[in-house]
């Protein structure tokens, strides 16, 4: 048996030597081992076919860290026997890339030989630079694979993508995460055996991984040394935690304490203690729950909770949605945190989810009725022999923009479903909405 931080002997070009990472030396070699992505890989999926018919591709390969965007590159290098080439976007320019287009057209004229050309956060690459990628491409000189973190709709020039086919990464499962390790600690490109992993220890590397692969392998990485150090050949989860400063949280993403945590963060910000709130959302973060389930609760609360209370607080949430899909995790936290911080300390109202509770449930109960005629599209041909539109008072052309004049069907006139509070920038809007309804419903 190797020693823990050995690897086979070199057996080919790009094999990693004993001295790589675990994330490294445990790289698939072939389709077969690439773990998750079944929908790109499976035995009718268009990678799969697109690598074993050996044909001249170009991709872009999108989803977040971890997921194997390097890793396919390189398994599909190896599969189609073609000359592999990587280059980084953040230390990449036109020059590098004229060269390796160079040097690609000669292997082609004289070996016969293609070119991967595998382009690291091409999303980084400014359009002059994406640019002079067209031609090779086109001429099929270089078959590209560009990895991104970003949206290729809005980071890659549109000529690229007509020309490549863009296919979208999962994040990958637990249980993805938990072959990845095990196959780590047995694999003799890995541990080999060199330790073995409790359940919680396993576990709490599966929740620091956040379905990141290379994650998960570092972390295991750092703990197996620990052990090692520790002269055991058994890593549990306080080793773990020494090895990698993290906590494990008891937390279950599929049960029980996902929905009491959740709660409590929602509850907490309802409740305007914006501590408890704060408590709650480490709690989640630390415990690698999606971000994006996060970021929806907060978008919800801003709404049902706070609503024209302080009607900037949804900006807040939607931007901080918005921010997390942008920039990830971990830092994707700040965002969370600033918007947990403005829900939990602004005014509350729920005047709107009343409001749109009770009109759905008049819905429900068939109060509804024609649309008053005045009301009525107008623009189209015969619509006004119907009376459509015939009645109806453009406010606009009134000094102060509101007229009397009936907007609800007949069953509803007279029905107040918005009732503001006197908190926050709501409060304005009580006497407000007292004259514009006095004002509207003159016409009766």
């Amino acid at each position: 048996m190797t020693s823990l931080f050995d690897a086979p002997e070199d057996d080919g070009p790009g094999t990693p030597d004993a001295g790589a990472p675990l994330a490294v030396r445990m790289r698939p070699r072939a389709l077969d081992e690439v773990v998750g992505q079944r929908h790109l890989l499976g035995p009718r999926a268009p990678l799969r076919r697109l690598v074993e018919s050996d044909e001249p591709m170009s991709l872009v390969l999108y989803g977040p860290p971890g997921t194997g965007k390097t890793t396919l590159a390189h398994v599909i290098s190896l599969a189609t026997k073609r000359q592999f080439v990587q280059l980084s976007a953040l230390d990449s320019g036109v020059k590098e890339v004229r060269a390796v287009i160079t040097a690609a057209k000669r292997e082609l004229t004289y070996a016969g030989r293609r070119t991967v050309l595998f382009i690291d956060e091409v999303h980084r690459f400014s359009k002059t630079q994406q640019d002079s990628l067209l031609s090779a491409v086109e001429d099929r000189i270089v078959s590209l694979i560009a990895a991104t973190t970003e949206n290729p709709f809005f980071s890659v020039v549109s000529p690229l993508l007509s020309r490549s086919l863009v296919l979208a990464l999962q994040p990958l499962s637990d249980d993805d995460i938990r072959a990845v390790l095990r196959r780590a600690l047995t694999s003799e490109r890995g541990l080999d055996g060199a330790v073995t992993l409790t359940e919680e220890a396993e576990d709490h590397l599966v929740r620091v991984a956040g379905g990141d692969a290379r994650k998960a392998l570092t972390a295991l990485e750092s703990g197996a040394g620990a052990a090692v150090a520790a002269r055991t050949t058994v890593l549990d989860l306080v080793t773990l935690e020494t090895a990698v400063a993290q906590a494990a949280v008891r937390y279950d993403r599929q049960g029980d304490q996902h929905y009491d945590v959740a709660s409590a963060l929602i509850k907490s910000i309802r409740g305007s203690d914006v501590d408890a709130a704060l408590h709650y959302l480490a709690r989640m973060v630390s415990a690698g729950e999606d971000p994006r389930f996060i970021a929806r609760r907060l978008v919800i609360s801003a709404s049902e909770d706070i609503g024209m209370a302080d009607p900037t607080a949804l900006l807040t949430a939607v931007a901080a949605a918005d921010a997390v899909a942008f920039i990830g995790m971990p830092e994707g936290h700040f965002p969370l945190a600033q918007a947990v911080v403005h829900l939990a300390t602004a005014p509350k109202s729920n005047a709107v989810t009343v409001g749109i509770g009770e009109s759905m449930a008049d819905v429900h109960a068939g109060l509804a009725g024609p649309v008053p005629p005045g009301l009525r599209d107008a623009h189209y041909a015969g619509a006004k022999k119907l009376g459509h539109g015939k009645t109806y008072t453009y406010p606009h052309d009134h000094p102060d923009g509101v007229v009397p004049q009936q907007y609800p069907p007949d069953a509803l006139v007279g029905k107040d479903y918005y009732r503001p509070t006197n908190r926050g920038a709501e409060a304005r809007l009580v006497e407000r909405l007292a004259k514009l309804r006095a004002i509207i419903r003159r016409h009766r």
